[in-house]
């Protein structure tokens, strides 16, 4: 996995510009904060986003990939002002999971979602390494 980092630009925080990877590709739906019964534990953003993190690393473990071979993550949210207000334990929880590891982000708002209640989607994009 090569980290892309054009040398005059700044560094991005908590995400990466691009990554080049070679690799056994697995890709992850968009997945919400709900448990493995699709009951939602939390209602708080953060909450759910690590309930989301949990689920992401879980089914990346199906393809024997690990956090550290995800390349991409696409957030939808539908309220900004909440996901920006639950940042530091957000972080918190993502480091969790993730550790140091920065991926591709972007976060994209939306209108809504399919289960009534849930507060963000992410999908991922992991690529093992040959």
């Amino acid at each position: 996995m090569k980290f892309l980092q054009p040398p005059d630009w700044p560094r991005p925080k908590g995400y990466s510009n691009g990554i080049a990877a070679r690799g056994e590709m697995v890709f992850v739906a968009g997945i919400v904060g709900w448990n493995a019964e699709e009951v939602f534990e939390a209602e708080d953003f953060a909450g759910q986003a690590r309930q989301c993190f949990a689920n992401i690393t879980a089914i990346l473990a199906e393809a024997g990939a690990k956090p550290e071979h995800v390349v991409r993550l696409t957030w939808y949210v539908n309220d900004r002002a909440e996901y920006l207000a639950a940042g530091k334990a957000v972080g918190a929880a993502y480091r969790e999971f993730f550790g140091q590891h920065y991926p591709v982000m972007a976060v994209i708002g939306v209108e809504g979602f399919v289960e009534q209640g849930a507060k963000l989607e992410i999908e991922a994009t992991a690529v093992i390494p040959e």
